[in-house]
């Protein structure tokens, strides 16, 4: 839009003869007061855009720690609460800004950084701070997360100080689950059957054993002798004085003091504030404004929906037997499962090589950014959910799409198609890398937002999509494929059933059995990980469901205008989003479509 400029020599010399336009007449008073008009209403705009973007600009510049002090991070209560004082300053400036005086990338802007700034208070006010554990997860099990193949001399050193950090870290952590306890916000008892391993499996007699010595196994060419002999033996020092002896130091905490300690119920209504807690945070992973309730009854509707197609297949392969017996059958017979921990990452990259060649037929742009496969780590795969997307942390890495190799005959072939879509592609690592790659067109902020609700849902709409992409080549992968859907729509009733209608963790455990395949180690620790991130596990078939409603939508509205291409681009175009923003993205490209613009 251009600008309008009058001077006041221009206003004086006016005539008052009418001025003709397209063979109407109008008064030029008349006219100038529509230019002063348009002009007072550009420069508001302007205005707005400008504010917006220096509050933008604040956030992203805000230093909330010394980054070379604290290599690992800041992790204390006073640095939460400083970090929602300046949330809720900003929220403040934030609500005096016009929406509709700013463009749609503004606006989506806005409304995205409000709701990030709210977590971040919401975080600080119901104390979750104090929490910070899960089954699969916790504070020292995001440390193997830092273990990468070392580029350059920088990347050697940083690792380094990191190594060297671990102490102050677990210091860190330490005090806030003491407070934890102190306070009665802690993880059920139940959820820590076989949780020693994660801090038994680092405690090594020497550190070269240590898996936070691997990286230096393998140090940069472009390092000289001298350079390489200096960093291993710092490696050896760092591990020996500040790596083993912490987890020494964990190992006690959790045995003497934690875990005693530790609650009895499973869901989290039961701890201070838990029931305002549980539906805050179904608000903030669906990013919508369902009861636990409503989802729950959502949950029941898609299990008894995608029940009947299972037994379809069920029929189609002419298996003589019950449900249960056929979800044996897959459980135990030999055909289904890898016998050794390469074989199963072969058909992983296989699978992945497949999805590859399909994706340009489904996608106008593709991310630069490679990926590869690998094992879960030994560290943390007795615990850890069946594959996981890792995304790369500088410019010299791959983002990984990691398989657990842990326990094979918990491991079904049969599902490996639909997993694959979901972490590799086209879910999280085509979509993550497309948020990340579109640089200046949004706020950096929004390169590395993430949003559960948005990355999960559409992991599992890639899984429905992978069936369009001929992925699943048999009736048992296509039953794979509605296990993992019917596991996702379970979760939405297990996590409400547990956090908000008294359930115990057996009928958890039953109910999954009774309606997916997944082996009975993947059902035990998947529902763990429910007990201990309330919330979480609705995202993925709640997103899914919205994405797959919008796609019908626009192919019933657009009819033979429907391009899938284009649909895509739609969801992926603006990174991540809120379902809410999500749908006012699609009604629009419908409204564009129709009209041809």
């Amino acid at each position: 839009m251009l600008g309008f400029h009058v001077s006041s020599i221009k206003i004086l010399s006016l005539s008052f003869r009418p001025i003709i336009i397209r063979n109407m007449k109008f008064p030029p008073f008349l006219v100038l007061l529509t230019i002063l008009f348009l002009n007072t209403d550009f420069s508001i705009a302007q205005n707005t855009s400008a504010k917006l973007t220096k509050i933008i600009t604040e956030v992203q510049d805000h230093k909330d720690y010394d980054k070379e002090e604290f290599p690992l991070g800041l992790f204390t209560k006073e640095f939460y609460r400083r970090e929602s004082v300046f949330a809720l300053e900003t929220l403040k400036e934030l609500e005096t800004i016009q929406k509709k005086e700013l463009n749609q990338t503004e606006q989506l802007s806005l409304e995205l950084l409000k709701f990030k700034l709210q977590e971040t208070v919401d975080f600080y006010k119901f104390e979750a701070y104090l929490n910070p554990l899960l089954s699969d997860a916790g504070f020292h099990l995001s440390l193997p997360y830092q273990v990468r193949d070392l580029a350059n001399y920088e990347q050697v050193k940083s690792y380094l100080n990191k190594l060297n950090a671990i102490p102050v870290y677990v210091d860190q952590h330490l005090a806030l689950l003491r407070e934890g306890i102190e306070k009665g916000i802690t993880q059920p008892k139940v959820i820590f059957k076989g949780y020693e391993a994660t801090y038994n499996d680092q405690i090594v007699k020497n550190a070269k054993e240590s898996y936070y010595f691997s990286p230096f196994k393998n140090l940069p060419a472009m390092l000289s002798p001298q350079q390489k002999d200096s960093v291993l033996q710092a490696a050896e020092i760092a591990i020996d004085r500040n790596v083993i002896p912490q987890f020494k130091r964990i190992k006690k905490f959790f045995e003497t003091e934690y875990l005693p300690k530790a609650r009895s119920s499973i869901g989290v209504s039961e701890i201070p504030n838990g029931r305002e807690y549980y539906q805050n945070r179904l608000n903030y992973y669906t990013t919508l404004n369902l009861t636990a309730e409503e989802i729950h009854q959502i949950g029941l509707e898609e299990v008894a929906r995608i029940n009947a197609e299972m037994k379809k297949i069920i029929t189609e392969v002419n298996f003589d037997g019950s449900f249960d017996e056929f979800i044996a059958f897959l459980r135990t017979d030999d055909q289904f499962y890898a016998t050794s921990a390469e074989e199963l990452l072969k058909e992983a990259r296989n699978i992945s090589k497949k999805i590859d060649a399909q994706l340009p037929k489904f996608f106008k742009k593709l991310p630069r950014k490679p990926y590869g496969v690998a094992p879960v780590p030994d560290a943390i795969a007795p615990k850890y959910t069946t594959g996981r997307y890792i995304s790369a942390q500088d410019e010299t890495q791959p983002g990984y799409y990691w398989v657990n190799t842990y326990d094979l005959p918990s491991r079904p072939l049969y599902v490996l198609p639909s997993l694959t879509a979901h972490e590799a592609v086209p879910g999280h690592h085509l979509q993550i890398s497309l948020n990340r790659e579109l640089g200046d067109s949004i706020p950096q902020f929004r390169q590395n937002f993430y949003l559960s609700a948005y990355g999960e849902g559409w992991g599992l709409y890639s899984e429905f999509l992978a069936e369009e992409m001929g992925i699943y080549t048999t009736p048992y992968e296509l039953f794979g494929k509605l296990t993992y859907e019917q596991w996702r729509a379970c979760r939405l009733v297990v996590d409400t059933g547990i956090h908000a209608l008294g359930w115990t963790r057996e009928q958890a455990v039953d109910f999954l059995r009774s309606n997916t395949a997944l082996s009975l180690h993947e059902i035990n620790t998947e529902t763990d990980r429910y007990i201990s991130w309330p919330g979480q596990a609705v995202s993925y078939k709640i997103g899914e469901i919205k994405i797959r409603e919008l796609r019908a939508k626009a192919e019933k509205e657009l009819g033979s205008k429907f391009d899938i291409r284009d649909f895509h681009e739609v969801i992926l175009g603006q990174g991540t989003v809120t379902l809410t923003i999500m749908e006012e993205l699609v009604n629009d490209y419908i409204q564009k479509t129709l009209i041809g613009i």
